[in-house]
């Protein structure tokens, strides 16, 4: 029987609730309300408070949610939840607090109050404030939906409308890089080959001793023949085996291992080390775990929670049952072994095709699982639901055969990283390698979030695994990639000229044009002047917008500064100016909306190269003017303009 937690608990409570655990208390009735966790007791007894049929409410509700939905492992939301509520009923009712019901009046604004306060004792940005508040309603939601318990009206109302607190701040995991991942898979695979080597080997050497009783008791062959013909346990070896000081160096050092020898705990490392030859230990196997997520794409208690009844090798391939108690699935998937581009998986529930992308065989790290913990399973028949099984010594030098605990102390996922020297950034848990095959499949899907969430709602995995740094850069260059195919796109619906500034040295030459986008053929006829139009350079007179391709530009020069063709170059600007003229006198003479419909484009994209000119230019142009050294040319037809 597990112990209950001690804290602030005198011993007469401690003991009402390991009775309480015996003998449950019947809903409406006195006593304390006990749920057993995965590693303690949660309790809430009523008498503790003022409100005390209130308490007794709400644990009864707690109780039979935590029996139906078996949440043990979050039942302490709900029980710190009651408690923090109920101390607040008594806080701000005082001696009325013992009328306090979910059926009477008043509640309301209790609840509101208790809910809006809860911040207050957190840090900011924390989720564990509407944790608590959810977990509340959900009581009061779950009594109000039963035919016989009664509910405020009002209460129930508020229970089931929207919270009044956020859910603070969440930080999610990031994904593995991928060097992380890769360290990781190395790791892993070398990790896996160094345990079956090692098995071998101490299994090898436990066929050369004998009974150390007729061998020795400081002969590693003896020793380990005899733990693994089970003649001998390794409370024999405590205290059959020679003082320490008696031991050879060989059975010293293989005692400390890579560890530092330690007398007086000699004999326990001396069992450890020796059972550690002949069955696999916690820590490694992680290699395992790594690989299987890889692999399948599930999650970690997914590859851990099948066990050898779950498991139907094919001729090519294996097909597990997989289960993920959070959501409550159920799932058979066949794994094929194929090359890596083409490696499917098949929903066997439904029979249809669900993409995995495994880029390890499945098969063959579930084979070689299989063949590390079989003798573990022998002697382990109780344990049927995983294959994450191990050998240990206690500290009582009594053997231990069972299901792994991954967070146990020495042999957490962070200390297999050290023991194998990968170094990774961030938090050091398991759980990334999930994201990160996720990611993979998000890219290799081409950011099809129906085939990348292939087995969860597309919601989880938007809000999960879709924030990781991989996706958010991709995504980021997705809009940017479309964003610049629009601006693109509306720079070519953009007529106008090319402006090219001239050099401040040299001036411009014919290499800047050829740099500008023009070729040597259309820069050299622009230097030389064949491609002259009055206001600028055209680099392809015959391929106008305004003309049938083939013909000469009917327009120019009154398009020109409309026209995606034209070039201007700073020996145009006494010409423009002279066009500005030109506009200046159609704008006097035309409406504002009939010169903005005829001109309005050329006279902004004018304005726009009188801006990029210095005025010391300007001025020079005009004295080119004045000096009769410029001349534009227009057709007749310019003086002449209609409103309509």
């Amino acid at each position: 029987m597990q112990k209950a937690r001690k804290s602030g608990r005198t011993r007469q409570e401690r003991e009402r609730l390991l009775a309480a655990l015996a003998n449950p208390v019947p809903a409406g009735g006195v006593g304390p309300r006990v749920v057993m966790g995965p590693d303690h007791l949660s309790a809430i007894d009523p008498a503790r408070y003022r409100c005390s049929q209130l308490a007794a409410q709400l644990a009864d509700e707690w109780v039979e949610y935590v029996a139906a939905t078996n949440i043990t492992g979050h039942s302490k939301v709900y029980d710190s939840a009651i408690d923090r509520f109920c101390r607040y009923v008594d806080e701000r009712l005082g001696d009325e607090a013992a009328r306090a019901s979910l059926t009477a009046a008043g509640l309301f604004d209790l609840l509101v109050g208790w809910e809006l306060a809860l911040p207050e004792g957190y840090a900011e940005g924390s989720t564990r404030p509407r944790l608590m508040a959810s977990a509340l309603r959900t009581l009061i939601v779950r009594r109000d939906d039963h035919s016989e318990r009664l509910v405020d009206a009002d209460l129930a109302r508020l229970a089931r409308g929207p919270a009044l607190i956020g859910w603070g701040e969440t930080t999610e995991r990031d994904e593995f890089t991928r060097q992380e991942k890769r360290s990781l898979i190395r790791a892993a695979w070398q990790s896996a080959r160094d345990t079956r080597r090692r098995l071998q080997e101490g299994w090898e050497m436990a066929d050369l001793g004998r009974h150390p009783e007729a061998g020795s008791w400081t002969n590693i062959h003896d020793l380990l023949w005899g733990l693994s013909r089970e003649v001998i346990a390794p409370d024999d070896i405590r205290v059959n085996a020679p003082a320490v000081r008696q031991w050879p160096s060989e059975l010293r050092d293989f005692a400390a291992g890579d560890a530092r020898f330690v007398p007086q705990l000699a004999r326990i490392q001396l069992c450890r080390a020796l059972f550690r030859q002949l069955y696999p230990y916690t820590r490694e196997l992680h290699a395992f775990r790594v690989l299987l997520m890889d692999a399948t794409g599930y999650a970690a208690e997914e590859v851990t929670g099948f066990g050898e009844s779950n498991v139907e090798f094919l001729p090519k391939g294996v097909r597990l049952t997989l289960l993920k108690s959070r959501a409550g699935l159920r799932r058979h998937r066949a794994f094929r072994d194929r090359d890596a581009s083409t490696a499917t998986s098949t929903d066997e529930s439904d029979g249809q095709l669900v993409v995995n992308w495994p880029r390890r065989e499945v098969s063959a790290v579930v084979r070689q699982l299989l063949d590390v913990t079989a003798r573990v399973r022998a002697k382990a028949p109780h344990v049927t639901g995983t294959l994450f099984v191990s050998g240990a010594i206690r500290n009582s030098f009594d053997p231990y055969f069972g299901s792994w605990d991954p967070e146990a102390r020495g042999g957490s996922f962070g200390e297999w990283l050290d023991t194998m020297g990968v170094q990774v950034k961030g938090d050091r848990n398991v759980g990334r390698m999930r994201k990160s095959v996720k990611v993979e499949k998000a890219i290799v899907t081409e950011g099809r979030v129906g085939a990348a969430a292939d087995d969860h709602t597309e919601e989880a995995f938007a809000g999960h695994y879709a924030q990781g740094t991989t996706l958010r850069i991709l995504s980021g260059r997705t809009i940017a990639t479309a964003q610049q195919h629009w601006f693109d796109m509306a720079l070519a619906g953009v007529d106008g000229p090319t402006v090219v500034l001239p050099d401040a040295s040299e001036g411009v030459d014919q290499s800047q044009l050829i740099e500008s986008g023009l070729s040597a053929d259309e820069a050299e006829a622009i230097m030389t002047g064949q491609l002259d139009m009055g206001v600028s350079h055209c680099k392809n007179p015959y391929q106008g917008p305004y003309s049938p391709p083939g013909e000469l530009c009917a327009v120019a020069p009154l398009r020109c500064l409309e026209c995606r063709n034209a070039w201007i170059l700073p020996a145009n600007l006494p010409q423009l100016l002279l066009f500005q003229e030109h506009l200046k006198r159609l704008r006097a003479r035309l409406v504002p909306q009939a010169f903005a419909r005829l001109w309005g484009q050329s006279w902004v994209n004018l304005e726009a190269v009188f801006a990029d000119r210095a005025p010391e230019e300007i001025a020079q142009a005009r004295k080119h003017i004045e000096a009769g050294d410029a001349v534009l040319d227009l057709p007749l037809a310019a003086n002449t303009e209609f409103d309509a």
